[in-house]
C-alpha cells in the first residue's frame, strides 16, 4: 500500500489520537529495563479509550511497546516498510493492525532529502511522536514530525 493508505487505515480505526514510538528495532537496547520504564511512564500520559499506540510492527527493540500497551488496554497498530516482508521479519503478535508500505528502503530521508514513503506515513499519522534512542531513521522521522508541528519527545 502507499503511505496515504496506511494513514487512512490507522485513522479508520476510529480513535482520536495516534502516539508513535520510535527507536531501535533489531539492534535492541543495552538497558531494556530502563527503556521499559520510560515506555510505561510515557504511556501514563495517554488514555487507552482514545489513543492508538503505533510503532514499526516488529516485536524487537522499540516493539516491546506493544506488549506494554496491550496490557494497559491500548489498541495497537504498526507501520512498516515492505522490506520487512522481503526479509521475512516477524511482526509482533501484540500489534493488532499492521500496515505495510511499498518502499524500497527501511525509512528515513532519501537522496532528495524527502522522507521515504514509510517514514512519511509515520509522520503523517502521528499526533505525538516519542523517540527512545534510535538511529538515522528515528532522527529523520522526529525531525519530520517537528517540521509538521507534531508533539515530539526524545529520550536518550
Amino acid at each position: 500500500m502507499n503511505a496515504q493508505a496506511a494513514v487512512e487505515g490507522i485513522r479508520s480505526l476510529g480513535l482520536a489520537r495516534v502516539v508513535t514510538f520510535l527507536g531501535f528495532s533489531d539492534a535492541g537496547y543495552d538497558d531494556e529495563a530502563k527503556v521499559r520504564k520510560t515506555l510505561l511512564t510515557e504511556l501514563k500520559n495517554f488514555d487507552p479509550s482514545d489513543t492508538i499506540v503505533c510503532s514499526g510492527a516488529t516485536a524487537e527493540g522499540i516493539g516491546m511497546i506493544y506488549s506494554l500497551a496491550v496490557l494497559q488496554g491500548f489498541h495497537t497498530a504498526g507501520i512498516v516498510s515492505s522490506q520487512a516482508l522481503a526479509e521475512g521479519v516477524q511482526f509482533s503478535t501484540q500489534c493488532e493492525a499492521v500496515f505495510v508500505v511499498d518502499d524500497n528502503t527501511w525509512g528515513g530521508k532519501q537522496a532528495n532529502e524527502c522522507l521515504s514513503a514509510t517514514s512519511q506515513a509515520v509522520v503523517d499519522v502521528s499526533d505525538v511522536m516519542i523517540g527512545i534512542g534510535g538511529g538515522a531513521i528515528t532522527r529523520d522521522e522526529l525531525e519530520g514530525g517537528r517540521k509538521k508541528g507534531k508533539t515530539v519527545r526524545f529520550h536518550k
